[in-house]
């Protein structure tokens, strides 16, 4: 490795050099102590066991010869994790953006621009497969670590340029330029050290990811000038550090690099803006004094005491471009609890379960035989198989024999699907297929819902660390760094990122049939019958649910034309109404005129015909006694007249006063 560069080329360590190295190594060294004591053991297990891999001391008891491994723990690892990972990804879109400034001049953040360039760059720089290996590493470990990478990338596309001079011709090649490319970078736990007084990774003193690389990586990046020319050296094979455990570590042609992202004492940085000298504000001998005027650094050391690069942090944010979240929530410390972990001991009681019962087998199926040593030929061996022939002194019967133990004890497997089944209620991965029977036959359709929502709301709490912990911060990371180091694709704004994960596969099978049951309750008749289709076309996995969901918006707009028309018939309905309602007012003050008019000719009839009696008694008349007799029987006839009259007049009141 050190014939690489010249020895004359060697930048010479600093006295701040040595003293930053020494600080930051021998508190990397403090925090790799207490995370090996305390998790490195389990996490190789976890490992072994998801990936089915067997060593000597995962044996339950010591007699066990069987190396049987479960894929329980596998199974609920895996389905907890294709359904987190459905639930960020499988609606398309994974995460919003809204604009969070005030726009002064007038002139609005075209947020929805900066919102798919970010999902361009995203998806070229394969950030949905980093996510996927880091959740992956939370369902074993218990804790996802993802760190931020800026790099500088040459990017090349076919291209067609005139020639200048000849008209009619051009030149095909090649264009080159660069792009800034933040890469998700996915950090295995074991190559992570974080300071163990912290909860979180911002109240942290500081973390550090280290990792071996590949030599020519260091010698590239001092020939950039991104590291310091130094002589590299070598270091000794570590395979905790491996990212995975290999029977051979290939140790040729890579450095062991640490990368401390945090606080260190500001005297150690050099070629920092203010090269002020510092007070001391405490005494040289505290131990407040090693923590006094600490600014936060990326420091990149290899081999364990070379120092490459040491310089304050060049963010525009101040951030640490590393992201950690707990798969499940242990309160008090950074490193969470997973899948494997809450498997771990039904894992062990199933393997012992099935190792037990595979070497009982053993014993039954494989041929034995007892035999007399002190009657058998000096030096035979004796292996049991078709076709074998044994030479002993006498009787073959009374010499040998077979061997046989009794039947294995069916128990074991039994149990060991008892235990399968309490694993799966301790990780809540129980399936659509072995619900119902996890669920009693009495339970119905109620009983089924519950079981289904205490699964649902076990993937929501992991959905949400992962929201909250990485992918947000993540997301606004990765869009400080486009506005500091490509402002002309992404200007310098201020805006807000939200999610979009909302349900994984299990849950939105749930909603599905609940949308549909509630469909059939109301009937194809109802006006929400759009908002259900919607909602149930939303929750789907087809390839033209956006066209689905456009068309279902139309329909629950109302045609222009149709509005019209409903709207004429509205009014021509409001018209008959009224008209319908002028007819009859004029029908009933017609039939009151016609009352009123009755009642005057009832009363002046009795006067009428009064003066007709007058006048007939008064007609003709020779004799006085004729005159008077006519007069008499006048008076009689005018009086039953008017009881005539007045009964009719009674009766004509009476209608009058009758409600219409």
């Amino acid at each position: 490795m050190d014939d690489n560069l010249e020895t004359s080329q060697y930048d010479e360590p600093t006295e701040s050099d040595k003293e930053l190295t020494d600080w930051v190594v021998s508190h990397t060294d403090k925090w790799r102590d207490y995370r090996d004591q305390n998790y490195l053991t389990e996490w190789q297990e976890y490992e072994r066991i998801f990936r089915g891999q067997w060593a000597a001391e995962d044996k339950t008891r010591e007699s066990e010869r069987s190396r049987i491994i479960s894929p329980a723990t596998q199974q609920a690892i895996e389905t907890r994790h294709a359904e987190i990972m459905e639930a960020i990804f499988g609606q398309g879109e994974w995460f919003d953006i809204e604009d969070d400034i005030k726009d002064v001049n007038g002139n609005p953040l075209d947020v929805e621009m900066i919102k798919n360039q970010l999902m361009e760059d995203f998806n070229r720089d394969k950030i949905k497969k980093a996510i996927d290996q880091i959740e992956l590493m939370a369902e074993i470990y218990g804790t996802g670590i993802g760190e931020i990478a800026v790099k500088t990338e040459k990017e090349y596309a076919p291209a067609t340029q005139a020639i200048p001079g000849v008209v009619g011709q051009a030149a095909i090649g090649v264009s080159e330029k660069d792009r800034i490319s933040v890469k998700l970078v996915p950090v295995n736990p074991k190559n992570f050290l974080i300071d163990p007084n912290a909860t979180s990774l911002d109240d942290s003193m500081g973390c550090a990811v280290e990792k071996f690389v590949s030599v020519h990586k260091i010698v590239e990046g001092m020939e950039r000038g991104i590291y310091r020319k130094v002589d590299l050296g070598t270091d000794g094979p570590d395979d905790d550090l491996e990212a995975t455990e290999e029977s051979v570590s290939f140790q040729d042609g890579r450095v062991r690099m640490l990368t401390y992202y945090g606080l260190v004492p500001r005297e150690y940085l050099e070629q920092l803006e203010n090269e002020e000298e510092i007070a001391d504000l405490f005494p040289e001998d505290s131990l407040a004094d090693d923590y006094a005027e600490l600014v936060e650094a990326i420091v990149v050391i290899v081999n364990g005491g070379k120092l490459l690069k040491a310089e304050a942090n060049p963010y525009m944010m101040k951030d640490r471009p590393v992201m950690v979240y707990q798969d499940d929530t242990v309160p008090g410390r950074v490193w969470g609890r997973g899948t494997a972990e809450k498997a771990y001991n039904m894992q062990k009681a199933i393997d012992g379960s099935l190792r037990m019962d595979s070497d009982a087998r053993a014993l039954t199926a494989v041929p034995m035989m007892a035999m007399d040593a002190t009657r058998l030929p000096r030096g035979a061996k004796f292996e049991v198989k078709p076709g074998k022939s044994f030479l002993t002194n006498g009787d073959p019967n009374q010499i040998m024999m077979p061997l046989r133990f009794g039947a294995p004890d069916t128990s074991s497997v039994t149990a060991s699907q008892n235990y399968e089944r309490l694993l799966l209620q301790a990780t809540g991965t129980v399936d659509s297929a072995g619900m119902p029977s996890a669920v009693p036959r009495d339970a119905g359709a109620g009983g089924m819902s519950m079981a289904m929502a205490g699964i649902i709301k076990k993937y929501k709490r992991t959905l949400s660390n992962f929201q909250e912990d990485f992918l947000i911060p993540f997301i606004n990371k990765a869009a400080w760094r486009y506005m500091q180091f490509d402002p002309e694709r992404y200007p310098s704004a201020d805006v807000k990122f939200i999610p979009t994960a909302t349900l994984g596969i299990l849950a939105r099978e749930f909603e599905q049939q609940q949308f549909i049951a509630l469909l059939q309750t109301l009937g194809p008749d109802t006006p929400v019958l759009p908002l259900i289709l919607k909602g149930i076309v939303q929750n789907s996995s087809l390839s033209n649910r956006a066209e689905l969901i456009s068309t279902l918006d139309q329909m629950s707009q109302p045609n222009p034309e149709q509005q019209a028309q409903q709207q004429m018939q509205q009014e021509a309905v409001m018209a008959k109404l009224q008209a319908d309602l002028a007819l009859l007012q004029a029908q009933v003050q017609k039939t009151t005129a016609e009352a009123q008019q009755t009642m005057v000719e009832t009363q002046l009839m009795p006067e009428e015909l009064r003066v007709k009696v007058v006048q007939a008694a008064s007609t003709n008349l020779d004799q006085d006694a004729d005159f008077a007799k006519r007069i008499k029987l006048a008076d009689l006839m005018l009086k039953e007249k008017d009881i005539d009259s007045n009964e009719r007049i009674a009766v004509a009141q009476m209608q009058n006063r009758q409600p219409r």
